[in-house]
């Protein structure tokens, strides 16, 4: 059976049209606009002023200031669960990140890996051993921690198995031998 004409047109259309709409922006896997690389916000943090973005990294620092908690991030890539990867080789920089109502320092301890949803205000340049760095600022809007833990894809168990030192093949749940287990 031989299809007309226009029908075949009209749907090489539709599929064209798909595809062109779908290629114009890369989504994330939680919805939203997939970030700029990180070396981009690095290299001109003013381009990006006023734009919410979400970084992730390892925090190197807290401190309690005037404004605000100024917290200094380690950036590192996220995954699809929007969480840091382990390895810090994969870094490209940091990042500052500053929370305007009250955070306590002590509830993001140096290590602890973050994942900050944030607004673009610039950059600030300070100290970093016996030079200069120019960090991207974030202002928070949301801050998640995460253990190293939750993500089985990141850490393995037990390299080997691990069995109570009370259990034995022949034995019950309640430590009694094979036939009186009951």
């Amino acid at each position: 059976m031989k299809l007309p004409q226009g029908i075949v047109i009209l749907s090489i259309a539709a599929v064209l049209a798909a595809c062109a709409s779908s290629s114009g922006t890369v989504d994330s896997a939680q919805g939203g606009p997939q970030a700029p690389p990180f070396s981009q916000i690095k290299t001109a943090p003013d381009s990006f002023k006023g734009q919410t973005l979400v970084l992730g990294g390892q925090v190197l620092a807290a401190r309690r200031m005037k404004d605000g908690t100024r917290i200094e991030v380690l950036q590192l890539p996220l995954n699809d669960s929007q969480q840091p990867t382990l390895d810090l080789m994969k870094s490209e920089g940091r990042f500052v990140a500053i929370q305007r109502e009250f955070l306590d320092p002590a509830t993001l301890p140096h290590g602890t890996f973050v994942t900050i949803t944030g607004e673009v205000t610039g950059s600030i340049t300070l100290p970093l051993d016996e030079t200069d760095y120019s960090y991207p600022v974030i202002d928070i809007k949301n801050v998640r921690t995460w253990m190293p833990a939750q993500d089985s894809n990141q850490w393995r168990s037990r390299p080997y198995p691990y069995y109570s030192p009370f259990w034995h093949p022949y034995w019950g749940s309640y430590g009694r031998p094979f036939p009186y287990y009951w």
